[in-house]
């Protein structure tokens, strides 16, 4: 069986977006919320790669 990245249902706070990655390398949430701030203080591209993710990324449609 082959993992796939799909937005999270469960553990969403805007888009699912962190939630889907979090679940896809089974780990917390709350450390890829983590990253993803650091990513956006730090230039700012992380508020496009969210954006760009929200819009790419599939939703689960098992949920």
């Amino acid at each position: 069986m082959t993992k796939k990245l799909y937005l999270s249902s469960d553990d969403k706070k805007i888009c699912g977006v962190c939630g889907g990655i979090a679940e896809y390398f089974d780990i917390d949430s709350t450390i890829v919320r983590i990253l993803w701030i650091l990513f956006i203080m730090a230039g700012g591209s992380g508020i496009i790669g969210y954006i760009i993710c929200a819009l790419v990324i599939p939703k689960n449609r098992y949920y």
